[in-house]
C-alpha cells in the first residue's frame, strides 16, 4: 500500500521534479508565517491564505540598491583656473540643454494670442457652466461620469503638455460639478446638527478645491529655465558677497560650507566670503582668520536671521549677495550657472536654486525610502517653483539664492516683520517691479532635520510666517503684482492653512457613525456618483503633473503629521499676526537608538482611537442598524479605514530610526586611486564619501591585499591636479574597502571638500531617477506603511504597561501572522539560485 501511495503521489505531483525541488528549497521564503519548530494552531489557515496570495501575485524581484551615481571633474575650484572652468561649464550647460527646451521661447504674436484667448473664454465658459450646473438623473449622471473617465483614460496614454491641460480641464469639470451639487443639494437646513457638521465638512472641501485649482494654475506649464551664459570678458562680471549666517550651529557643520564658498569659480578680486555669526563665538572668528574669509557679528540678535543679513549689508559692498544657510555646501559652479541671468536682465532682483539635502529627512529615514521615493521638498523645488517661474512669481527661500544689492536697498533690505523673511522679501521685490528667476539644477546641498520634532518645529515657523504675510502684506491686494503673481503667492500661503481642514477630514465620518449626523444629505448612490469622479480625476491629473515629484497619497501622510501642530499657530497668526518668534532649525544632531516618539505621536494616537471607535459603531450599525442606512454606513466605514491607514503612516513616521553618523555619506562614483606606504598607487573607484570617511572599490583584475587598519593615501583629482589624503583601512568586504580619513589641516580639508561636495555636477541629476507615479501601487504601499506604524506603536509599549495593552499587542501580532507576504527571490523555478 505504501508503495502504491508513493507511486500515486509521484505520478500526480512529481515530487522530484525541478519545480518541486525548488519549492522545497524556497519554503521559508514562500511561507514565512510557518514555524520550523513544528505545526502550530492556525498554521494550516496561514498557509492556505499565503497560497491564495501566491496564486494572485507575482514574486517580487530583489530590491536593487541605488548605486553610486556617475560623476566627473568638470570644473576646477581653484580661482586661478576659473577661465578653464568656464569651458567645462559650457560643456555641462550643453549637456543640460539637450534635456531641456530652448529658452527664452520665441516671442508670440500678443495681439493674435489675445484674440484667441478671448474667443476661448467666450465659447468655453458658458459650455463649462452648462456642464457644471445641468441637473441629471441618476442614470444620466452615471453615464456622464463614465464618459468623462473613459476620455481621461484615453488621454492619459498620450504624451504632451496639451494632453495634460485636457486632463486638468476634465478634473476641473468633475470637481466643479461635484461642488455645485454639494452647495445646492446636500445641506440639511432643517436639522442644526446636520447643518453644523455639514458646513464644517463643506468648508474643508472648499479649501481643498481652491488649493486644487490654484495648484493646477501653478504647475500646468513649468518654465524649465536653463543657465544663461556669461560674457567672455570676465572684467564685465560683477562683484559678489557670499553670506553664511550662523547662530548656534557647530563649527563642524559650518566648515565645509565655508571651504566650498571660497572655491567658487569666480575672479578672486570680485568674490568675498563672510561668516555672519550671531552667536559671537571666538572659535568662529579664529577659523575665519585661518581660512582668510570675513567675519561679522553684532551686539544683539534683533530680528534674527533677517537682522543678521541686514547688518552685514551695511558693512559689505558687493554688487550681488549670495546667501547660503551654514549647512548648505555650494558647488564650485554656483555663480557661473546663475549670474548670467542678472547680466541679461537688469530688472532681475532674485534668483533661487533648489534646496537639496544630502541626508534623509525624518520621513525618509523613518519610512526607509530615502532616494527611492520623492521627498517632501521635491514637489516644491522640482515643480512648484518651476511653475511659479512661468508667472514671474518664483520667490526667495532663504538659502542657495542670489539677490541684487540695489534691489534689496530699494525695499529697505530683508523684510523683518515676519518670521519668514525670505518669501516676504521677494514679495516686496515683486511689488517694486523687480523680477525673479528659478533654475531647477541643484547647486548646493545641505542637511535635513534630524528628528521629527525638529522637522515639525521648522514647518510651524514656515506656516506661521506665511500666514503673517497673508495678514500683514496680503498679495491679493495692494499694487505692483500681476494676477499670476497674486495667485501664486496666495496659494503658497493657503497651503499652510491645511491643518484645520485635515483634522476635519480625519474626524468627519465620526459625525455620522457616532452622532448620526448627515454631513452629506443625499443617498449613498448619489454620493458615489459625484464624489468618485471628483477624487478619481484629481488623482489622475495630479499623477500626470506631479508624477516624478510627489507620489499619490504620500501627501496625505505629510499633511496628517503636520496638521495637529500647525493648526493652532496658523489660527493664532490669523488673529494676531505679530505674535510668534523666529526659531533656529537644529542640524547635525544624532539619534542614538531606535525609539518611538510618544510625545509627537500622541495626537495621532488620539485620532486613531477616535476613528477606531467610529469603526466599532459602524460595524454595530451595519449589523443591527436601519437597513436603509447600510450603504451610507459602508461608505463611512471605508472613509474611517482610510483615515486609520493614514494615521498609521503618521505613527510610522513617529518611529525614529537610529542615526549615529556625525557626517552623512554621499553616493557618487568617481575615479580615484589608493597609494600604499611602499609608494605603489592602484586605481579604484570612489563609491561614497563623507567628511570623515570614504568607500572605494578596487578592480576585479587587481590582485591587491591590504592588511586591516593599514595606513595609506586616497588620491583624488581636480582637473590636472592630484591631491592625497591620509587614510586608514577600517573594513574590507569583497573588493570594497572602507577608509577612515586621518585628521587633516585646514588646507587639506578645503581640498577634500573641493574634490567631493563642491564638484560642479555632484547634484545635477539627483532627482532624475524617480519612476513615474503609480497611484494604485502607492496606495498599497501606504496601507503597508500604515499597518507597520501600528505595529511599531504596539511594540513600543513598555513591559510594565497595563495588561490590557499587552493583550492588545499579542492579539494584533497573532492576527498579523495571517497576513500574506510577497516573497522576494533571486531565482525562479528552473533557474539556479
Amino acid at each position: 500500500m505504501a508503495t502504491c501511495a508513493w507511486l500515486l503521489g509521484w505520478t500526480l505531483f512529481r515530487l522530484e521534479s525541478p519545480g518541486w525541488r525548488w519549492l522545497r528549497s524556497q519554503r521559508q521564503q514562500l511561507y514565512p508565517q510557518a514555524s520550523d519548530a513544528g505545526l502550530r494552531p492556525g498554521d494550516p489557515l496561514r498557509m492556505l491564505v499565503q497560497s491564495l496570495w501566491l496564486l494572485a501575485v507575482r514574486p517580487a524581484a530583489p530590491r536593487r540598491a541605488r548605486g553610486p551615481r556617475p560623476g566627473g571633474s568638470l570644473l576646477s575650484p581653484l580661482h586661478r583656473r576659473f577661465l578653464r572652468a568656464r569651458l567645462s561649464l559650457q560643456r555641462l550647460a550643453a549637456h543640460l540643454a539637450e534635456r531641456k527646451p530652448s529658452f527664452p521661447p520665441p516671442e508670440p504674436d500678443r495681439r493674435a494670442e489675445g484674440w484667441r484667448n478671448a474667443l476661448l473664454l467666450v465659447v468655453g465658459l458658458p459650455l463649462l457652466a452648462l456642464c457644471v450646473t445641468q441637473p441629471l438623473e441618476l442614470h444620466q449622471q452615471a453615464l456622464f461620469a463614465g464618459l468623462l473617465w473613459l476620455i481621461a483614460l484615453g488621454l492619459g496614454k498620450l504624451p504632451g503638455r496639451h494632453v495634460t491641460l485636457m486632463l486638468i480641464l476634465l478634473s476641473v469639470l468633475a470637481s466643479s460639478r461635484y461642488f455645485w451639487w454639494r452647495y445646492t443639494a446636500t445641506l440639511n437646513w432643517d436639522d442644526p446638527l446636520d447643518l453644523g457638521c455639514g458646513l464644517l465638512l463643506l468648508a474643508a472641501e472648499s479649501y481643498s478645491w481652491l488649493a486644487l485649482l490654484l495648484g493646477y494654475l501653478q504647475t500646468a506649464w513649468p518654465l524649465n529655465r536653463p543657465p544663461c551664459p556669461l560674457p567672455d570678458d570676465s572684467d564685465l562680471w560683477p562683484s559678489v558677497d557670499i553670506y553664511i549666517p550662523t547662530y548656534n550651529e557647530d563649527l563642524s557643520v559650518v566648515r565645509p560650507t565655508v571651504f566650498a564658498a571660497t572655491a567658487l569659480d569666480w575672479p578672486q578680486d570680485k568674490l568675498r566670503v563672510w561668516i555672519l555669526d550671531d552667536g559671537r563665538r571666538d572659535e568662529f572668528r579664529r577659523f575665519a582668520e585661518e581660512v582668510g574669509v570675513g567675519y561679522l557679528s553684532r551686539a544683539d540678535n534683533r530680528h534674527a536671521k533677517a537682522g543678521n543679513l541686514n547688518a552685514a549689508m551695511r558693512q559689505t559692498h558687493g554688487e550681488f549677495i549670495a546667501v547660503f544657510d551654514c549647512d548648505h555646501i555650494p558647488t564650485c559652479s554656483f555663480l557661473q550657472m546663475t549670474m548670467g541671468w542678472f547680466l541679461r536682465n537688469p530688472k532681475l532682483g532674485v534668483l533661487q536654486t533648489p534646496h537639496h539635502f544630502l541626508s534623509a529627512d525624518p520621513f525618509e529615514r523613518n519610512l526607509d525610502n530615502f532616494r527611492r521615493t520623492p521627498n517632501e521638498n521635491t514637489l516644491f523645488y522640482g515643480l512648484t517653483q518651476n511653475g511659479n517661474d512661468m508667472w514671474d512669481a518664483a520667490f526667495f527661500c532663504g538659502s542657495c539664492a542670489i539677490l541684487r544689492r540695489s534691489a534689496l536697498e530699494s525695499i529697505g533690505g530683508f523684510a523683518v516683520e515676519t518670521v519668514t523673511e525670505d518669501a516676504h522679501t521677494s514679495l516686496r521685490l515683486h511689488r517694486q517691479g523687480w523680477t525673479s528667476a528659478y533654475i531647477r539644477i541643484p547647486q548646493a546641498a545641505g542637511l535635513a532635520t534630524e528628528s521629527l520634532s525638529a522637522h515639525i518645529g521648522q514647518r510651524i515657523r514656515w506656516a506661521r510666517g506665511m500666514v503673517q504675510i497673508f495678514r500683514l502684506d496680503n498679495p491679493l491686494f495692494g499694487k505692483g503684482l500681476s494676477l499670476g503673481q497674486r495667485l501664486c503667492y496666495f496659494n503658497a500661503m493657503l497651503h499652510f492653512l491645511s491643518g484645520v481642514p485635515r483634522l476635519i477630514y480625519l474626524t468627519a465620518p465620526l459625525a455620522f457613525l457616532i452622532l448620526h449626523a448627515y454631513i452629506i444629505h443625499a443617498s449613498a448612490l448619489l454620493i458615489l456618483l459625484f464624489v468618485t469622479p471628483h477624487i478619481a480625476h484629481s488623482i489622475l491629473a495630479n499623477s500626470r503633473i506631479q508624477g516624478r515629484y510627489r507620489y499619490s497619497f504620500w501627501s496625505e501622510i505629510y499633511e496628517t503629521v503636520l496638521a495637529w501642530y500647525i493648526a493652532r499657530p496658523t489660527c493664532v497668526a490669523l488673529l494676531n499676526p505679530r505674535k510668534g518668534k523666529f526659531n533656529v532649525t537644529a542640524k547635525g544632531g544624532l539619534i542614538e537608538s531606535d525609539l518611538f516618539d510618544w510625545r509627537m505621536a500622541k495626537p495621532f494616537l488620539i485620532l486613531a482611537a477616535l476613528n477606531f471607535t467610529g469603526l466599532l459603531f459602524g460595524l454595530y450599525r451595519l449589523g443591527w442598524g436601519a437597513a436603509d442606512e447600510r450603504a451610507t454606513v459602508l461608505i463611512s466605514l471605508c472613509w474611517v479605514l482610510y483615515n486609520l491607514v493614514i494615521l498609521g503612516g503618521a505613527l510610522a513616521v513617529a518611529t525614529e530610526a537610529r542615526q549615529i553618523r556625525h557626517s552623512h555619506r554621499v553616493d557618487l562614483s568617481l575615479p580615484a586611486a589608493i597609494r600604499l606606504p611602499s609608494g605603489h598607487a592602484y586605481p579604484c573607484t570612489l563609491l561614497n564619501y563623507s567628511t570623515s570617511g570614504v568607500s572605494v572599490r578596487v578592480p576585479e583584475d587587481l590582485d591587491l591585499a591590504i592588511p586591516g587598519t593599514s595606513p595609506l593615501a586616497l588620491v583624488l583629482r581636480i582637473g590636472h591636479d592630484e591631491f592625497e589624503f591620509p587614510a586608514r583601512v577600517r573594513s574590507t568586504r569583497d573588493r570594497t574597502i572602507g577608509l577612515e580619513l586621518e585628521p587633516m589641516d585646514v588646507r587639506s580639508q578645503s581640498r577634500f571638500v573641493q574634490c567631493t561636495f563642491a564638484r560642479a555636477n555632484t547634484w545635477a541629476d539627483w532627482h532624475d531617477g524617480f519612476a513615474q507615479d503609480r497611484p494604485l501601487g502607492n496606495l498599497l504601499t501606504i496601507v503597508r506603511i500604515g499597518l507597520g506604524g501600528y505595529r511599531s506603536a504596539l511594540h513600543a509599549i513598555p513591559p510594565h504597561a497595563h495588561p490590557a495593552l499587552r493583550l492588545g499587542l499579542n492579539t494584533f501580532q497573532w492576527l498579523a501572522s495571517f497576513r500574506p507576504v510577497t516573497p522576494v527571490f533571486s531565482s525562479h523555478p528552473g533557474t539556479s539560485p
